[in-house]
């Protein structure tokens, strides 16, 4: 959400970023904005004026009755009822004024950074850069359902009797290894520095429509029915929502946080997501780490994290990539992300196994979340990075450490986290 402040004084720099992020329908949204915000400012300043002059009025009607002239008293009392009427018009309708300023202002688009290449689409990220070899064996890999279904680790069968697509049993030593790779994941993180925490699973709308846009609320999250609360798609939501309406102590910043919590997404228009495989589903397990900071430290934190998800995957011996997401394939709150995608032998190709994102202070701004230093009070910028969402962080290291023999190999890192296993047969 951008500060109704910058729109009205850089109208063309909003406009450019909206067709740069090629959302074309929502210019207009641009002119409607500052003409709402043309006449909130308006009605404000006349119901102040209002205000002022039933003040001194008011004065005057005491001093006029203890002198006992009641005729000019009341012709002034008549002036004071007719401001109070036209006050009492006024206030609904800023009200009114006020929503439908907010609604427009909440779809507008985030400035993206001047570095997020101009695409239409996730075809048009652009790579960055590799970070090991990425190898393909002379011997096959099988798909990752058919690998995990000879150590009889997945029973999707189950999964939709009781649950329907897109949900999975985990079983045995492929369960277990799941479970390391969380752990691993988490003390990963705690060893960089941050607090590790776990957070609500379920947030109010009010801190849904905090942290992303409207759009992504419908196509991402499950409602709880009844009720004013929505299962998280990531932990950032309730994250980011712990801080609301909250001003954070200067001293304290940066806030460094990790979070682990399952995650629930509708997938809504995903293809194969009554794949039999666990690669998109319905229900995850992610760590995450998320970032409170100054508004000038927020480029160094977004850097030092997708790093940190980059090393997280190479110490378990599986090759990656990053991809700088452009313009079109940015979120709406987005300033900048990029992608960390893993290398699949199997497809001879790299998928996505974790984003990083800086919001600059759009999330702070929509949920109130502040600091006060020596130059008054600011909002914070917000960032966020998957450090391993599973299965699919999984199936990375289960394709990347696969055997000739159909045996895997535990990286090194999730030995301890394994009872000390150095392979599973």
């Amino acid at each position: 959400m951008l500060d109704i402040k910058f729109i009205r004084e850089n109208p063309e720099i909003v406009k450019e970023n909206i067709k740069k992020k090629f959302q074309d329908a929502k210019l207009p949204l641009v002119d409607e904005v500052i003409d709402l915000d043309q006449k909130i400012r308006a009605y404000k300043q006349e119901a102040e004026t209002l205000r002022a002059s039933r003040n001194e009025l008011s004065k005057q009607i005491g001093a006029l009755m203890r002198e006992k002239k009641i005729e000019e008293a009341n012709a002034i009392k008549a002036i004071v009822a007719k401001n109070n009427a036209r006050i009492a018009e006024i206030e609904p309708e800023l009200e009114v004024l006020a929503a439908e300023l907010n609604k427009r202002m909440l779809v507008i688009p985030n400035i993206i950074d001047s570095s997020v290449p101009v695409g239409k689409d996730d075809s048009e990220n652009v790579e960055i850069e590799k970070f090991g070899e990425p190898v393909v064996p002379a011997y096959e890999i099988p798909y990752h359902a058919d690998i995990i279904a000879k150590f009889n680790g997945l029973d999707k069968e189950a999964s939709g009797r009781t649950s329907g697509n897109g949900f999975y049993y985990l079983i045995g030593d492929i369960a277990r290894l799941h479970s390391a790779m969380l752990a691993y994941a988490r003390d990963f993180m705690i060893d960089k520095g941050f607090t590790y925490c776990i957070p609500p699973f379920m947030i109010h709308s009010d801190v849904v429509n905090g942290v992303m846009s409207f759009a992504e609320m419908e196509n991402m999250m499950y409602k709880i029915e009844g009720e004013d609360l929505y299962l998280i798609g990531t932990s950032e939501h309730s994250m980011i929502g712990r801080f609301k309406n909250q001003i954070v102590k200067e001293n304290e910043l940066p806030i460094t946080l990790t979070s682990y919590s399952p995650c629930f997404r509708k997938e809504v228009g995903a293809h194969g997501i009554e794949e039999r495989g666990i690669y998109r589903v319905h229900q995850f397990e992610k760590q995450e780490m998320i970032v409170l900071c100054k508004p000038e430290d927020s480029m160094e934190w977004y850097n030092k994290m997708w790093s940190y998800t980059v090393e997280f995957f190479r110490s378990m011996d599986v090759p990656v990539r990053t991809l700088e997401c452009c313009s079109g394939d940015l979120a709406d709150l987005k300033v900048k992300s990029c992608d960390v995608e893993a290398w699949s032998p199997r497809q001879k190709k790299y998928f996505e196994v974790g984003s990083c994102s800086t919001l600059g202070d759009a999330q702070a701004r929509r949920l109130g979340i502040r600091s006060k230093g020596d130059n008054g009070t600011y909002l914070l910028h917000t960032l966020n990075n998957t450090v391993l969402a599973t299965p699919r962080g999984l199936i990375a290291v289960i394709e990347n450490n696969y055997n000739e023999d159909g045996s895997i190999s535990i990286p090194k890192a999730l030995q301890p986290y394994m009872g000390g296993k150095t392979i599973i047969k």
